[in-house]
């Protein structure tokens, strides 16, 4: 497997594990490779990464759309040893420009060629919202337990589509319904640093979808109204990035 085929499947497994984004913006250069995507949905997610090492094929602005279509290619056997995998490009107006992805099987009689979005296009359609920064009041590493006990709240409260998450005695606590029907809280992680003051609603099926992606976890909490879960798969490090919700 080459360096283009794992950047590939990274990209394929934390952004298609989502279920809600089929299209990413790429923008490449000698020195760095970063991606920037935006759910659809009522849960909005706005993901940014950017890769340890620059992926030497990807220099220019382009989209990639239709990732489902890649995820697919990509798990075709033909293309599962000595895959010859390159990136194509063509001339627009005198200037050579990417244009997408050649796959070949190892002896050469069975190929896939996946076209990438030109650059005006990626750029109307994905409209990153401007993302200044927050104080991150609470920062923790969720652990297995944690991220466990909270798909058996989630499972215990199917009815409830968000969270609270709260800071009481140094412990960060989730809780589920209200005291005048169902209802479950826990204590996700002991020992926190930091306070929540303001009870913002999170998204249960987003923050558990993000949490199943593989690789090493943080979750920042804000009062200003924003978590984020980074996640570091070894070759790329995403943010995802997730609005509270109003209840």
């Amino acid at each position: 497997m080459n360096n283009l085929q794992d950047a590939l499947r990274d990209i394929v497994q934390h952004i298609i594990g989502l279920g809600t984004i089929e299209l990413i913006k790429v923008t490449g250069t000698a020195t760095e490779t970063v991606i920037g995507a935006k759910s659809t949905g009522q849960s909005m997610i706005v993901v940014n990464g950017k890769f340890k090492n620059p992926i030497t094929e990807f220099v220019g602005e382009f989209g990639m759309p239709n990732l489902g279509k890649l995820a697919v290619i990509l798990g075709i056997e033909e293309y599962k040893e000595d895959a010859q995998i390159s990136v194509t490009s063509r001339t627009i107006n005198g200037v050579e420009e990417i244009d997408g992805i050649h796959f070949e099987n190892k002896v050469g009689d069975f190929s896939n060629d996946y076209r990438f979005m030109s650059a005006s296009i990626v750029n109307a359609k994905v409209e990153m919202p401007r993302f200044k920064g927050v104080k991150w009041d609470v920062s923790i590493v969720p652990t297995v337990l944690a991220i466990q006990r909270l798909k058996f709240q989630a499972s215990a409260n199917s009815e409830e589509i968000t969270f609270i998450a709260k800071v009481e005695n140094g412990d960060l606590n989730f809780y589920f319904g209200n005291t005048t029907s169902h209802a479950g809280n826990f204590v996700f992680q002991q020992g926190v640093t930091g306070t929540l003051n303001k009870a913002w609603s999170w998204p249960v099926t987003t923050i558990i979808g993000i949490l199943n992606l593989p690789g090493d976890k943080t979750m920042h909490f804000s009062d200003a109204g924003a978590a984020m879960i980074t996640i570091d798969s070894g070759i790329c490090v995403y943010n995802y990035i997730i609005p509270a919700l109003t209840k």
